[in-house]
C-alpha cells in the first residue's frame, strides 16, 4: 500500500487522522512541524503527502515549494482552517495538488488520495500507452506515453495535473473548454465551487510552457468562455 507522509502540528487532528488512513492499509509516517517534514521527506520517499498550512518552524507553502524543487514528483494535499480565496490560490500556486480546508471531511479527503496516487500510477505505466502517442504544439514536445514535456529541447518538469491539462488540450488543438468542461475532464469533479483550481493551474502551466506568461501564446484565454490550446497552422502535428 502507498505511503503518506502527515505533516500536521495539531495532536488530535494528525492522530485521527493517522489511524484513520493506516486503518485503510497506508503506511503513514506523521511529522509535527515543518522541520521534522521537510527532514522525514528527505530521508524516505513517500507517494504522497498531506501537508498543513499553518506549521511550526517552517509553514507549509514553504514547505511545498521545497517539495516541488525535488526531482521526484510526490502528490501533495494541503489542509488549513483558513477559508480566504486567495489562500486557496497561493497554495495551489505553490505546487499543491489539492487543497482541502479543515475540518476534513474524511470521504472527501480519501477520494482525493486515491485519484491522485491513481494519476502516479498511471505515469509508472507508460507502457500500457501507444508508443507513437506523441504531439507538437508549437514549440513544445509531448510524449503522452512518457508522460514528458520537452521545449525546444529543454525539459519542462510539470505535476501529473499540469500534464493532465496540458495533454487534454492539446488532444483538441484550438477547441474551447469552459472551466467546468475542464474541471470535470482532468479532475474528474462536477462542482462549481473548485473552478478557481482551473485558472490556478493555467496560470502554473504558463509559467512553465510559455515564452512570455504574461503574454501568452500556446495557452490561449476566451474571455467570457474558457481555454484552448492554439492551433497555428503547421505547428501541430500528430506524430
Amino acid at each position: 500500500m502507498a505511503s503518506i507522509l502527515l505533516i500536521e502540528d495539531e495532536l488530535r487532528g494528525a492522530t485521527a487522522l493517522q489511524k484513520l488512513l493506516t486503518e485503510i492499509g497506508y503506511d503513514v509516517r506523521l511529522a509535527r512541524d515543518g522541520e521534522a517534514g521537510l527532514c522525514t521527506f528527505e530521508s524516505e520517499q513517500f507517494d504522497l503527502v498531506i501537508l498543513d498550512l499553518s506549521l511550526p518552524k517552517i509553514d507549509g507553502f514553504v514547505l511545498c515549494r521545497i517539495f516541488r524543487s525535488k526531482a521526484r514528483y510526490v502528490p501533495i494535499i494541503m489542509l488549513t482552517g483558513r477559508t480566504e480565496g486567495k489562500d486557496r490560490v497561493v497554495g495551489l500556486e505553490a505546487g499543491a495538488d489539492e487543497y482541502l480546508t479543515k475540518p476534513v471531511n474524511y470521504d472527501e479527503l480519501l477520494a482525493r488520495i486515491k485519484a491522485l496516487l491513481r494519476l502516479v500510477e498511471k505515469i509508472g505505466k507508460a507502457d500500457q500507452k501507444p508508443t507513437d502517442d506523441q504531439l507538437r504544439v508549437g514549440h513544445l514536445f509531448i510524449d503522452l506515453e512518457k508522460h514528458t514535456v520537452v521545449r525546444d529541447g529543454i525539459p519542462i518538469r510539470l505535476t501529473a495535473r499540469e500534464f493532465d491539462l496540458l495533454a487534454f488540450l492539446a488532444q483538441h488543438p484550438g477547441k474551447v473548454f469552459s472551466r467546468l468542461q475542464l474541471l470535470q475532464e482532468v479532475w474528474g469533479y462536477k462542482h462549481e465551487c473548485y473552478m478557481h483550481t482551473v485558472d490556478s493551474h493555467v496560470n502554473r502551466l504558463r509559467g512553465k510552457i510559455e515564452e512570455h506568461a504574461a503574454k501568452p501564446d500556446v495557452l490561449l484565454t476566451v474571455w467570457g468562455v474558457g481555454y484552448k490550446l492554439n492551433d497555428h497552422p503547421n505547428e501541430h502535428t500528430h506524430h
